[in-house]
Parts: C-alpha cells; structure tokens; sequence
C-alpha cells in the first residue's frame, strides 16, 4: 500500500463541499457593474446549520479575488473580490466555519491573471521598458486581438487570460506571497489549484515547501486532466490531484 503520509491527516477523511461564490450569492457578472463593496459572502452563515447537517468538514470556495468578470481572470490576489465583500469579512467567515469543524480551500488560479493585472498594465504602458515585461511571456514584434502592439501567450488562445511566467524569480516569489498571506493571516487550510497540469512541477516542488512551512498541516490539490499524475502529485509535490 502507498505511503500516504505526506498529506494531512485531516484531508484523508474529508467531504468537500465545492462553492463557486460569484455565482452561488449571486454577484454581478462584471466587477465594473458595482463600484461599492457588497459583503455577499455573510449569506453563507445562513447555510452553516445546512452545512452541518450534510456531514461536510471542507469547504472549497472558487476564485473569490478580485477579477474582471468570472473570477479566473484575476486583478488583484491579495484582495476579495469587492462583489463579495472584503478580506476581514473573510477571515471572520473562515473563522466561523473552523468553530464548526469544517475547514477551507481556496481556489488559486496562478497560471494566468487577467489584462487589468498591475505587470500587464505596467507593459501596455512602457512596452519594452517596463521593468515587468519578464512577468509574462511578451513577443513586441507582432500584435494581438486587442491590438496592445505585441503578442503574448495565454490560455488556450483566450486573450482574456494573460499567462504568467512562472519561472521567474519577481513572479514566483510574489506568488508564494500570496500563498503565505492566505494561509497565515487568512488562516485558510489550503489552495485548489487551477490548472496544475499546465505549470511545470519545480514550481509545484518550491510552493509545496512555501505553504507548508507557512502552515504545516495545509492541503495542496491541483486540477489535472491529463496524466502521468506522478509528475505533480507526491511527497514534494501536491498532495492530490482532481479533474
């Protein structure tokens, strides 16, 4: 029998309970359609009895970031998106939950960011002289759909979807930072990881160490599709893998 104890002991036994937020409280589709803070998050209290009762002891919230739109195209990662309320709303529902026994993934989705994110906002501005030009993979010699006057990559030709160069020091480092925050002063319990499969699994080995030298017992599941699941998930990887 494989060695499996390597993952929290904790997540073994979980019954997860998947969450998109935007769409389950009822957000606007577009963050520029509200120019306020609207705590939709507080309406989950009225399903922690619902929640109990179900027998559930994980929760996974989808993107809840500040985004454009759907909450995959990410604006800012440091902030709750402002259709759902703010990060110590947050934190006090976190809280909430773990006094019922019922612990929380976020969803990271770190493989792309949207085109309002700061690094691609700083190379429409400076093009070739912005000192961010390495945080995405930019070819100014041709153009793209939105006509910016270069080309990037993305994610499977969504435009939308601007996708990061993980292989940078500035940018991995920011990243675990992100990790860090949420794990620590967030207090969440772990990170449902878009797209895992498409990210290369050195960046998978150092963000294990990060988030659980940040908070040991933190469960790391990324999204896969296609195997060999091997190569992102063990002892110095993630600790699982889903579809």
């Amino acid at each position: 029998m494989e060695n499996l104890s390597y993952i929290p002991n904790w997540a073994k036994k979980a019954i997860i309970y998947h969450i998109y937020p935007l769409g389950f409280f009822g957000a606007p589709k577009f963050g520029k359609e509200e120019n306020i803070i609207v705590n939709r998050l507080a309406e989950i209290r009225n399903y922690y009895e619902h929640f109990q009762k179900l027998g559930i002891n994980v929760i996974q919230f989808g993107p809840i970031f500040e985004s454009i739109s759907h909450g995959y195209d990410t604006i800012d990662y440091m902030k709750i998106d402002h259709r759902l309320g703010t990060n110590n709303l947050f934190k006090e529902i976190v809280g909430e939950l773990h006094s019922l026994g019922i612990k929380v993934i976020v969803d990271g989705v770190f493989n792309h960011v949207s085109r309002k994110f700061a690094s691609f906002k700083d190379i429409q501005t400076y093009r070739e002289k912005s000192w961010r030009k390495h945080w995405h993979f930019i070819d100014f010699s041709k153009d793209n759909p939105f006509h910016d006057g270069f080309n990037y990559e993305n994610w499977e030709g969504h435009y939308d979807l601007v996708k990061l160069n993980l292989k940078e020091k500035d940018v991995k480092n920011y990243i675990f930072s992100v990790a860090t925050y949420w794990l620590t002063q967030i207090d969440i319990d772990g990170w449902r990881l878009d797209v895992a499969y498409l990210i290369n699994s050195e960046f998978w080995r150092e963000f294990r160490q990060i988030c659980k030298n940040a908070k040991s017992d933190c469960f790391l599941i990324g999204e896969m599709i296609h195997g060999p699941y091997t190569e992102w998930v063990g002892p110095d990887l993630l600790d699982a893998g889903t579809g």
